[in-house]
């Protein structure tokens, strides 16, 4: 499904596409990580605790090059309410996920969380305005009928947790296209800082209140890793942004399954069960046609066929 080199391309497209590649898989690796060490950590220290924790260290982790010395012009943002209103929904996102994490297997979840480009491209219309067509709509169904697979309401083994994990994905949609407002104003970094900044500062009051100090080596450098995959990440992930375009990166985000299965089976010897991988399938699928579909739209609005 990815973009191959035209073979006529620079030799240094090409690199800086296979860069982009490697980046955004290392980043995706990182968010295994975040999730991975949320998970471990939950019993030990509390849920409270995790998330602000998630957020302190990363910001830590960002300050000595993320700062208004470094980068002039970081505090400046055009549209100051949207980015507290990000904040604010990324914050609970976190939370949400981080709560499920508790009950569900690492599988699982990144599973659902797969949900969100097909959410985004059904709240785009009431909220840019951009309604998705019948092929685009069907796309979404489908990919909704791999979460009811994987979680089988009224089964008797459906967790009431799935539904954290899909408001988690939700809002994680919203604020997906919160960014693409955002980003015809302020800078990245911008969006970063602040982001870092949100959840320290509101979770710091209620965190301290309930602080148990972590009681082993393996939790300090679980709590290192939780705020070190959060930095490192999205640092990857944006500069693999800015080596190529989306379209060609957004397929090898879905290798995250490989290594959130992975780390279940390390970490907490899960085995994902046949629904969760047959509808994991099946979201991933849907998404990769919406990709295509959205590949095909730009090519014909390119040629002039759409407007």
């Amino acid at each position: 499904m990815t973009d191959s080199p035209h073979p006529d391309a620079p030799p240094e497209t090409t690199r800086q596409r296979m860069v982009a590649i490697v980046l955004v898989m290392g980043a995706v690796l990182m968010f295994t990580i975040i999730d991975a060490s949320a998970k471990w950590l939950n019993p030990r220290i509390g849920v409270l605790e995790t998330v602000w924790l998630r957020y302190v260290v990363a910001f830590l982790w960002t300050l000595p090059f993320l700062n208004p010395w470094s980068v002039p012009g970081l505090l400046h943002s055009e549209k100051p309410v949207l980015q507290a209103l990000r904040g604010f929904l990324l914050l609970a996102s976190t939370a949400l996920n981080f709560i499920a994490l508790q009950y569900l297997q690492l599988a699982q979840t990144v599973s659902i969380a797969f949900m969100a480009p097909l959410m985004v491209s059904l709240l785009a219309g009431p909220i840019l305005g951009e309604w998705a067509g019948p092929r685009r709509l069907a796309a979404i169904i489908v990919g909704f009928v791999g979460v009811l697979i994987m979680t089988r309401p009224g089964s008797g083994v459906f967790h009431p947790a799935a539904i954290l994990s899909l408001l988690s994905m939700t809002s994680y949609s919203i604020i997906l296209l919160m960014t693409r407002r955002l980003q015809a104003t302020d800078s990245p970094e911008t969006t970063i800082f602040y982001t870092s900044l949100f959840g320290s500062l509101v979770l710091m009051p209620p965190a301290l209140m309930l602080w148990s100090w972590p009681t082993g080596a393996l939790e300090w450098l679980a709590i290192a890793m939780l705020g070190f995959g959060g930095a490192l990440g999205h640092w990857m992930l944006i500069q693999a942004q800015r080596r190529t375009e989306a379209p060609v990166l957004a397929p090898f985000l879905y290798t995250q399954i490989i290594w959130m299965t992975l780390a279940g089976y390390l970490v907490f010897g899960d085995v994902p069960d046949r629904w969760t991988l047959v509808g994991g399938t099946v979201v991933i699928a849907s998404g990769l046609y919406l990709l295509h579909r959205e590949r095909v739209r730009a090519r014909e609005r390119a040629a002039g066929r759409l407007p």
